[in-house]
């Protein structure tokens, strides 16, 4: 597929958004738009697996045109249910296909085809068999090795939320319309070399978030800073066994890492917020990853963690910046932060998450989380646990400032942490301030390609680059008592011009001889006014 045809699906696909804009907040039109996405991903998948099965058999040509009303054709279902729920982890009946309900729901008339306009003319009422076949494609994974991860996975999509309609029928009619719409779309799931629907879904994603305001922070991070989080763990790797984020979001910074090598044996996630961890599972499931190959958990990663005795290869996160934590007296106990002798102040979970994270590391493994620069040199709980990351593990590999503004929400300046438990560089630290290499937009900074390849080129050769990276001895970290902050290691100083005083004189002498006549003019119109005048 060329570039011009995905830009088309893209544009294409949030065209149809629009038809929600206006109904609905940000979110609300998010969840819906992205789940009918979902379900008319799971149908095409679904009816490709079944006619591969079917390819060759002459009384049975294709999946979707099967009779559940006759007896053989109901067998052949029957059949195939078994293979591709095994395979898939769910089914759809053809009935339950969504190319089957769009087209009851709704066609073009002829005058709207000769016009090309979009008028659809609503033939049945389609609501409640679309809601009941969301669930039953939830009841075809009960009791298989793939129900968690379908578990209440379309609860968001509530067909009879007034959002959506004044009545039963103005809804249908909503639904209806889009739905006809997502059916002309040709998502190309024959193209195994390229994942066009996947990068569509993203893009869509990305444009949810830049119109959520604080909320994007929750479920999405910048694609700029998600590449470089991936190109920093993956460094001279091509295949993980295991990559995990314990704030996973919509999933898409786990599936950045898979795009920087070339397999990933199994993705593991874990996300406080129940909407988002319904988007993370269409998310992974939509880029082609098997209900085997991940593990996304809904919970909160501090208090509740959910892989607790796992270790993985890579590790990628961007938490809540300083966000609460209960940091009770039992979490000294706790196999995450017992070593360090002291917890994460419960104002601030960013230490919390690292020594979480740190405590998941395998041995060979690289962690990069993005986190507030006040982890860079806040004192009390947050200075000692810094200190006993250097001094006593020396896990911290590199420290890389990146600009303020770049994040959906905050406009705050951030900093990406590198850990590494064995390092090839054990003598020193390398500090990286990329905060003033980006392009101003409209609304936010955005780093380019240009601005990635020299932090991720910076990282690889680690030597020192005037204004922009140092390489410090441990010993150097000691002096200034563990204070990472960047301009402490990074000189950006730009010595100013030297000020010619004679010329500034010479200005200043100008500028008052020009300005003589109108105080003059000043004086006058304030005696005929009988006001003091100005001195």
């Amino acid at each position: 597929m060329t570039e011009d045809h995905k830009r088309l699906l893209k544009q294409k696909l949030w065209n149809i958004a629009d038809e929600l804009r206006g109904k609905m907040n940000a979110d609300g039109f998010r969840d819906y738009c992205l789940g009918f996405i979902f379900y008319k991903y799971l149908s095409e998948r679904l009816v490709k697996a079944c006619n591969d099965i079917l390819k060759g058999e002459v009384e049975f040509p294709s999946y979707e045109h099967l009779d559940e009303g006759d007896e053989e054709h109901a067998e052949v279902i029957g059949e195939l249910q078994d293979e591709i729920t095994e395979s898939l982890g769910y089914f759809l009946k053809p009935s339950e296909l969504f190319s089957t309900l769009a087209e009851r729901g709704a066609h073009i008339s002829e005058k709207a085809k000769k016009s090309e306009d979009d008028d659809v003319v609503i033939d049945a009422f389609i609501l409640g068999d679309l809601q009941e076949v969301l669930k039953n494609i939830e009841r075809s994974t009960m009791g298989t090795e793939s129900e968690d991860d379908f578990d209440q996975l379309f609860e968001e999509l509530d067909l009879n939320a007034s959002r959506l309609g004044r009545d039963p029928d103005a809804r249908n009619a909503l639904i209806a319309k889009i739905m006809f719409h997502l059916n002309s779309i040709d998502f190309k799931l024959s193209d195994s070399t390229n994942d066009v629907l996947g990068d569509a879904y993203e893009y869509l994603i990305g444009q949810f978030a830049a119109g959520a305001g604080k909320k994007a922070g929750e479920f999405y991070t910048p694609q700029s800073v998600s590449t470089i989080l991936a190109k920093l763990v993956t460094r001279n790797k091509q295949r993980l066994q295991s990559v995990y984020d314990p704030t996973c979001g919509s999933g898409s910074l786990l599936l950045r890492v898979a795009k920087e090598v070339n397999y990933v044996n199994h993705f593991y996630g874990q996300e406080m917020n129940r909407t988002t961890f319904n988007l993370a599972r269409m998310n992974m499931i939509l880029h082609g990853v098997s209900y085997r190959n991940f593990d996304l958990k809904q919970d909160d990663t501090l208090e509740s963690p959910q892989h607790i005795h796992k270790k993985f290869d890579a590790i990628v996160a961007n938490p809540p910046f300083s966000a609460k934590w209960s940091a009770k007296k039992h979490f000294e106990t706790d196999d995450r932060f017992a070593p360090y002798g002291k917890l994460a102040p419960s104002s601030k979970a960013d230490f919390a998450f690292v020594q979480h994270m740190l405590h998941h590391l395998s041995d060979n493994g690289t962690l990069a989380v993005v986190l507030p620069h006040g982890v860079l040199f806040r004192g009390a709980s947050e200075g000692h646990i810094r200190r006993y990351l250097i001094e006593e593990c020396n896990w911290l590999d590199a420290v890389i400032g990146l600009p303020a503004n770049i994040f959906y929400g905050t406009s705050i300046p951030t900093c990406i942490l590198v850990f590494k438990k064995c390092r090839e560089n054990p003598d020193n630290v390398l500090f990286i301030d990329a905060s003033q290499h980006f392009e101003k937009a409209k609304n936010q900074n955005e780093l380019r390609t240009e601005h990635i390849k020299k932090i991720i080129d910076t990282y690889h050769t680690r030597v020192n680059v005037d204004k922009y990276a140092q390489v410090a001895p441990l010993a150097e970290i000691a002096e200034n008592d563990y204070n990472l902050n960047i301009p402490r290691y990074v000189d950006t100083f730009e010595e100013e011009e030297p000020v010619n005083l004679s010329t500034v004189v010479s200005e200043l002498k100008t500028i008052e001889k020009e300005m003589a006549p109108i105080d003059e003019q000043i004086r006058q119109y304030c005696q005929e006014l009988g006001i003091e005048a100005p001195v």
